[in-house]
């Protein structure tokens, strides 16, 4: 499908009020900028195209494919991209919030997503990622130029229960009272990673690196791969 087809239709449902792209084909297309918000885009082919600062506030992206699309600041504001696929994808810098930190109401939903090989730096805190693919994806932080604060992926508060991440790069990403239970970190970069708070219940982190992790006041009952394991957090 040509962009200008693609502007065409949002054009109109604009002014209809709803923009209907479900299972529309719109592979490698350059959409640089546009407002797809409220858009359905259920089933969509996005595989490679250009989101580049596209708004989908409120998108219904679930079971879309998004693999190797660029979606640098793009707006996920309330964006369901479950069961989506953005494998090697760029996610980088998104804006997730119309305040400086994340709240609830605005949770995007990940849901059995598939985000692996993805490389991202975005603050998916208190979002829906249960079940989601995040194996080697890279979301290690790059040290260098930090100065103003350190930018990184932060997954505060998210439910990540029974999300892969096996092989990922997660160096400095904070998991901070996130929900992990079940969760794989087999082989996993962890280095200087937060876990403080987190619910680790029946992780696995056989393999992974975690020299620097924090795991203060984590629920640490039944986790894989930490030698010697740290004691688990009193029952609530």
């Amino acid at each position: 499908m040509a962009t200008a087809d693609v502007k065409a239709i949002v054009a109109s449902g604009r002014a209809a009020g709803k923009i209907l792209l479900a299972g529309r084909d719109m592979t490698g297309d350059d959409l640089t900028g546009l407002d797809l918000s409220g858009a359905d885009l259920q089933g969509a082919k996005l595989a490679r195209a250009n989101l580049h600062g596209v708004k989908l506030v409120g998108a219904d992206l679930t079971g879309a494919d998004l693999a190797g699309a660029d979606l640098t600041f793009a707006w996920i504001i309330r964006a369901n991209f479950s069961r989506a696929t953005l494998r090697n994808a760029t996610l980088q810098t998104m804006v997730t919030s119309t305040a400086m930190d994340n709240s609830p109401a605005e949770a995007a939903n990940f849901t059995g997503a598939d985000l692996s090989g993805a490389a991202m730096t975005v603050h998916f805190s208190f979002d829906k990622m249960a079940g989601a693919n995040f194996s080697h994806a890279m979301m290690s932080a790059d040290m260098r130029n930090q100065s103003m604060g350190l930018l990184r992926t932060e997954f505060a508060s998210a439910d990540l229960r029974g999300a892969n991440f096996a092989g990922a790069g997660l160096a400095h990403v904070l998991f901070r009272f996130a929900h992990l239970e079940g969760a794989s970190f087999a082989g996993a970069d962890l280095t200087d990673a937060d876990f403080s708070g987190a619910y680790l219940a029946g992780a696995d982190f056989t393999g992974a690196h975690l020299d620097g992790a924090k795991f203060d006041s984590a629920d640490l009952r039944g986790v894989k791969g930490i030698t010697p394991s740290p004691a688990p957090a009193a029952a609530k």
